[in-house]
């Protein structure tokens, strides 16, 4: 690879400052609003893809043809300026001071005001670019007190520090919560908290890549942090912070912010590759809707694994099985019947023997660009041929698809899935709309338009509702179309403990609206402790499903362990009690870029010990959440930020002052749960509506809530409403 190191300040040209640098190579530098920067590097031969998918300023969502890369439409492009000198360029504008070191050329940037720098290229050939291939590496000055977020669904505690992670995507089922790597998402996006703030940086570039975080150390360059990628173009996002809520509150804006679910997909919701695969699956259902009744089990929706579409043991894309479902139809209306919504698994890979994969034989699949055949990758079943998003009739052999053999028989969405595109053809070749690229460059773009597609599919089939979907893979700007979740979890003690800072791992990085699997995917069966305290542990996520692939054939429910059936129902208890808050929280997600789920570090930053506590979470400003992690506790020690009045016990009102760490109760079946004091929160009451409740003498005599009728597709116009407490 060649260094970058000499530079010329070439002036500028509309909103971008322009660098002329070594080897034919152009950088820009734009100022796009208050606080938020981007800096774009131009090959000679122009950009690897010129197009993207992640940015959607203000909610203005690019087509399936992508954004062009030199787009700023959506930006306020505030007023700024620059003073050249003979060895760097000053550049101000919009609360942002940028140095221009021109040779060795890199960037410093501080907040306006403010003579520490919050974020600097490292001082020594901060940029590597290859004329060989389309590699590159972008290398920044750190400071040893940083503590670094985000990275998209990440395993290992919530701090980063110390670490190498992969910007790739894999099927890796069963993973370890702790250590694995990769895993579904692409989203090169992280923040820096340390002595000057924090900042966030997120690299436009769907390739795969590396960023390290400390793990390298190299005595001719100081400590540094890099981000390395395998192909594509150097375009990234500077966001000055300067708390870590700003930077993913931004990120979230940038990326298109926020879907906003359906009431009832934020009910607990069932699933199982067992129950689908089963030769009598259409039995098993009909079991599984008359037990829900039977144990009075509150269950919102069921989720077809993708054992619906199995032909002799292989799983091919909108073909029902009829011997296991002979109406499916008929299936679908007695899960509505009993309250549910119908969901189905749908994979984009046609496996080669799939009946229905010529109709794609000239168009509508990923190519191998080396014979123009469709490219080859390994899948479950065998091998199969992806779907090509950026196909129009890819799109529309899809769309089709969903119509006739799903949606038309009553199912409510699509539940994207294996979606990693793993396609290893060096070959792979996308079609682009018209503008073919090779694959290599855009893998994750795929799951975000699988799922734009689905989104789109279910709006003109319900115009009324508001869509939900769900994605397990897919890049940054998948949140604006639906949700995600952790993925195949292990069934393991461990899990527990490191699914919670995996989640708020994936919140930090845009993902509001996600979950883990109840009781773990993959593995033994989780015993009766552990499912119980699964339960607990995601009962106040957005996403409540218990999902399974045991090593015994043997479905996790509700009901799996007869005498902990009372603890599992006391967890769905509380989920329906505090469902009216979680419902506004996610309406506030999508309207102002405010998690519902949220680290203690979003509300003290200033606060060492909450910094540093990823055991425990926030519901909204008000709820701290201290799910039991280990196994044969009967209660556990939480971390209290310092409140006035201290953090009330939901239960039974206990008292526990703040600044401070206590031992609370948590027996199975209780939840710990604990209110600020004087907060008044919108929860259920006896009939199912909102009812205020104060926790202590309230600050004020209300609180704010969202109602509709759950589904209502103008929910933009329709603003939350005052609850006040009985009088």
């Amino acid at each position: 690879m060649k260094a970058l190191v000499d530079a010329t300040y070439l002036g500028r040209e509309g909103a971008w400052f322009r660098f002329g640098l070594d080897h034919g190579f152009e950088a820009r530098l734009a100022v796009l609003d208050h606080g938020l920067a981007r800096v774009m590097f131009r090959r000679p031969g122009g950009y690897r893809l010129d197009r993207g998918w992640a940015i959607a300023p203000d909610r203005c969502e690019p087509g399936f043809e992508g954004r062009p890369r030199e787009d700023l439409s959506g930006f306020a492009l505030p007023e700024t300026m620059a003073v050249a000198g003979n060895r760097q360029v000053e550049i101000a504008g919009a609360g942002l001071s940028v140095t221009v070191r021109l040779s060795p050329f890199g960037f410093i940037w501080r907040r306006a005001g403010e003579t520490a720098p919050f974020l600097e290229d490292r001082g020594t050939q901060a940029y590597l670019v290859s004329r060989r291939n389309g590699a590159f590496a972008h290398f920044l000055a750190r400071k040893g007190s940083d503590r670094h977020f985000g990275l998209g669904d990440k395993t290992g505690r919530l701090d980063k520090t110390g670490r190498r992670f992969r910007i790739d995507a894999v099927d890796p089922c069963g993973y370890d919560a702790e250590t694995s790597d990769p895993l579904y998402k692409m989203i090169p996006f992280y923040i820096v908290d340390g002595e000057a703030g924090a900042h966030g940086l997120f690299y436009d570039n769907l390739a795969t890549a590396s960023v390290d975080l400390g793990a390298t150390l190299d005595n001719y360059h100081g400590l540094f942090r890099s981000y390395a990628a395998d192909d594509g173009d150097l375009d990234y996002y500077v966001f000055a912070g300067p708390r870590v809520a700003d930077v993913t509150r931004r990120f979230s804006w940038l990326t298109g912010g926020q879907a906003f679910p359906p009431l009832w997909s934020l009910g607990f919701g069932m699933t199982s590759m067992a129950i689908a695969d089963a030769p009598d699956a259409d039995a098993r259902i009909t079991a599984f809707l008359a037990k829900c009744h039977e144990h009075g089990i509150p269950c919102r929706s069921f989720h077809f694994g993708s054992g619906y579409s199995m032909h002799d043991g292989k799983r091919y894309a909108f073909r029902w099985n009829n011997e296991k479902f002979p109406d499916p139809a008929g299936t679908i209306a007695r899960i509505e019947a009993a309250g549910m919504r119908a969901i189905t698994n749908l994979k984009p890979c046609l496996l080669e023997d799939h009946p229905r994969v010529g109709e794609l034989e000239k168009a509508g699949l990923v190519r191998d660009s080396a014979t123009g055949a469709p490219a080859t990758a390994q899948f479950w079943d065998g091998l199969g041929f992806h779907l090509d998003f950026t196909s129009p009739e890819g799109r529309a052999w899809w769309r089709d698809g969903m119509d006739r053999t799903l949606l038309a028989h009553g199912v409510t969405t699509i539940w994207n899935d294996n979606n990693e595109y793993e396609i290893w053809d060096e070959d792979a070749l996308c079609a682009g709309d018209g503008r073919p690229f090779p694959q290599a460059l855009a893998r994750p773009a795929q799951a975000l338009l699988m799922t734009k597609l689905a989104d789109e599919a279910q709006r003109a089939r319900a115009p009324g509702e508001r869509p939900y979907n769900i994605t397990r893979g897919g890049s940054a700007g998948i949140w604006r179309y639906g949700q995600t979740w952790s993925g195949d979890n292990a069934t393991a003690w461990k899990t527990l403990r490191f699914n919670l800072s995996q989640g708020l791992t994936m919140v930090l990085s845009g993902m509001y609206n996600t979950g883990h699997d109840v009781g773990g995917f993959h593995g033994p069966r989780p015993g009766p402790e552990l499912l119980v305290r699964f339960a607990e542990f995601c009962c106040l996520w957005p996403r409540f499903v218990m999902n399974s692939w045991n090593d015994d054939g043997i479905t996790t429910v509700p009901w799996l362990y007869p005498e902990v059936l009372p603890e599992i129902r006391a967890a769905m208890a509380l989920r329906e009690r505090l469902l009216p808050l979680i419902y506004t929280l996610m309406w506030q997600a999508a309207t102002t870029d405010e998690p519902a789920i949220r680290p203690l570090l979003w509300h003290w930053p200033d606060d060492p010990a909450a910094i540093d506590a990823d055991d425990v979470f926030m519901l909204g400003p008000d709820v701290l959440v201290a799910p039991v992690l280990e196994e044969g506790a009967a209660g556990r020690r939480v971390y209290f930020p310092a409140h006035p009045g201290g953090w009330i016990d939901f239960h039974d009102g206990t008292v526990y002052p703040g600044g401070a760490m206590h031992k609370v109760p948590g027996p199975m079946g209780r939840l710990p749960l604990f209110v600020r004091h004087g907060a008044v929160l919108p929860l259920a009451g006896a009939d199912g509506r909102p009812e205020a409740r104060a926790f202590g003498p309230p600050a004020q005599p209300f609180c704010m809530v969202y109602q509709d009728d759950g589904v209502a597709a103008d929910w933009r116009q329709r603003p939350l409403v005052r609850l006040d407490l009985p009088a």
